[in-house]
């Protein structure tokens, strides 16, 4: 069996350059206030690039005084189109600044988060929503000199206002009994019950009953099963835990002969993109995931350079789409 091929050090670039190992690092690192001849830089670039050579994360680091990594905590739950497209446009606008992302998908049986940026010696740490104040301290103490975002004082979170954006608009429609789709499926819970939340929340500031919440999941017979419920009981507008689950009540409405928002208002969650496909069109809220993800970009370059992002750093807002499922 032919033996691995040895990766090349700096001491074999060192070497094919003519020059010492200290002067390759400079050139490599391109260290400030360190005159080299072009000749010299030239020749250095060279034979790292004839050796396939490329640094060791250490030793990036070391000149550096911090790594190119950023670790992004992911919930642990079937990534859609909407988490994908975010973490597509959060990895560009980093790489843009030569920094590496790094993902970790965040569970009960995973490695504390901690534990894993210590492991990667990641300069920054990235979460889908605030981190509690000892997460947060944790993080910085395992070598995190950026963590976004970091503790929230509000009582609703980012995911709970989605749920308030589709009761205030179901509300404002006239609507004074409203239900709310709760997802089957195990792993979606806890993010269902913030949304849920937000539903809760508007009915109480608006003097309704509480949301009527049906489990129902993606088979049409769940579906009618689910709207049959709410029409007994007098619902007119439902929030849906996301478009999916809001395409499968506009299934199970067809099914009985029913319509939105006639019969039945639907709102969705997350604006995925066949959600504008549905019949009728689905009304929905979502985040910005793009601006979402160049915000966070740019706040962990500001942050790394030691100052404020230049816009700030605003919380992340959803936004309601209407179209003509209520």
């Amino acid at each position: 069996m032919t033996p691995p091929a040895k990766r090349p050090t700096g001491q074999d670039v060192a070497r094919a350059a003519g020059v010492s190992r200290t002067l390759v690092s400079f050139v490599l690192n391109d260290r400030p206030g360190v005159s080299i001849p072009e000749e010299t830089r030239r020749r250095v670039l060279e034979a790292a690039k004839s050796l396939n050579y490329r640094p060791h994360a250490s030793a990036r680091s070391l000149a550096a005084g911090r790594s190119d990594v950023v670790l992004l905590s992911v919930p642990d739950l079937p990534l859609g189109s909407g988490i994908s497209r975010f973490i597509e446009e959060l990895a560009a606008s980093l790489a843009a600044s030569g920094l590496t992302l790094v993902t970790h998908l965040a569970g009960a049986h995973g490695r504390p988060l901690p534990d894993v940026c210590a492991s990667i010696d990641a300069s920054a740490v990235i979460g889908l929503e605030p981190f509690d104040s000892d997460t947060a301290e944790a993080l910085r103490k395992a070598g995190a000199d950026v963590v976004i975002p970091s503790a929230s004082g509000d009582t609703v979170s980012p995911t709970g206002l989605i749920g308030v954006l589709q009761a205030e608009h179901l509300v404002r429609s006239g609507h004074r009994r409203i239900g709310y789709a709760l997802p089957a499926h195990p792993r979606f819970q806890t993010m269902a019950a913030e949304r849920l939340q937000g539903v809760v929340r508007v009915c109480a500031e608006t003097g309704l009953e509480p949301p009527v919440v049906v489990t129902t999941n993606l088979e049409l017979q769940g579906a009618v099963s689910a709207v049959t419920q709410w029409v007994e009981r007098s619902v007119t507008g439902v929030c849906a835990f996301n478009d999916e689950t809001a395409i499968a009540v506009l299934a199970g409405l067809r099914q009985k002969g029913l319509s939105a928002p006639t019969d039945l208002a639907v709102v969705g969650a997350d604006d995925i993109p066949t959600a504008r496909l549905a019949i009728p069109p689905l009304t929905t809220v979502c985040f910005d995931l793009h601006e979402s993800g160049k915000q966070r970009a740019e706040a962990v370059v500001a942050g790394l350079a030691g100052r404020e992002p230049a816009h700030g750093f605003p919380p992340a807002v959803p936004r309601l789409v209407q179209r003509s499922s209520a």
